[in-house]
């Protein structure tokens, strides 16, 4: 377990020192493409609230494009670092990273089978838990304990299907077939993806305390690590994640889901 635990955290070493380098050489790229889904996530929460008692039909339309949008950039970002990763040693464009339309459809398509996938888990810890209550546990003690199981399946979940947007415009798959193979991918390493995603959401939880005791200045300042430094660095992190996941992978060419979700 010790050997086990220390070949993990070098492995997450490994991944941030590599992750590091590529946003030291393409910071302003990787950067702008992450302000850009900032801004297309802030505009499109501002929008809604000026549209709330509009026109249904344009309400909707709106949030479709400006979904779109953001599906659309995020696809880039993760393209665009996948390209940075293969051609070391050339220059990355952008605009050369733009996915098709068919891959964006894929992606909303692939997310609706996460958001179900997620639903099913917490469904399947409510079932389990709640029969204690013929028992006589409390309520409130049954409630406590979903929430909190309920919390680590969906965290369970995420880490295991989280590849997912990789696999559709790396390898082109269809949504359900990407969701099969980022189970498959993820299967075995889920120890060192907890301790990479620890790592990377400390400056979440540090913001998130600093805001809980309103304290202004330091609030910025955590703020600004996290925009500048901390977001742009896990998504090339996740990336990197994917191609050594890719690498090291010996499973099967048409992965099940029953066979991998364990």
């Amino acid at each position: 377990m010790i050997n086990f635990l220390k070949e993990s955290t070098f492995a997450v070493k490994s991944t941030l020192r590599v992750a590091w380098r590529i946003l030291k050489k393409e910071y302003l790229k990787v950067f702008g493409l992450c302000f850009m889904m900032f801004l297309i996530f802030n505009i499109s929460g501002f929008m809604a609230y000026i549209f709330s008692d509009f026109n249904l039909v344009v309400s909707l339309l709106m949030a479709g494009i400006f979904l779109i949008l953001y599906c659309g950039f995020q696809l880039t970002l993760f393209k665009f670092i996948l390209r940075v990763i293969d051609e070391d040693y050339h220059e990355v464009y952008v605009r050369d990273s733009i996915p098709p339309t068919r891959h964006i459809v894929r992606f909303l398509v692939a997310t609706i089978y996460f958001i179900l996938c997620v639903v099913c888990v917490y469904g399947l810890i409510i079932i389990v838990i709640f029969p204690f209550a013929y028992i006589h546990v409390p309520m409130e003690v049954l409630k406590q304990v979903a929430v909190s199981m309920g919390a680590l399946g969906i965290i369970f979940t995420w880490l295991r299907i989280a590849f997912f947007p990789f696999f559709i415009i790396d390898k082109d798959f269809s949504a359900f077939k990407s969701i099969k193979f980022s189970l498959a991918v993820t299967r075995g390493n889920f120890t060192k993806l907890a301790m990479l995603l620890s790592l990377l959401t400390v400056f979440q939880l540090l913001h998130l305390v600093v805001n809980l005791e309103g304290n202004f200045a330091w609030g910025i300042f955590v703020s600004l690590i996290n925009t500048l430094l901390i977001i742009p660095l896990s998504s090339v992190a996740l990336t990197v994640v994917y191609t050594r996941m890719i690498t090291e992978y010996e499973g099967d060419t048409n992965p099940t889901i029953m066979r991998n979700i364990i």
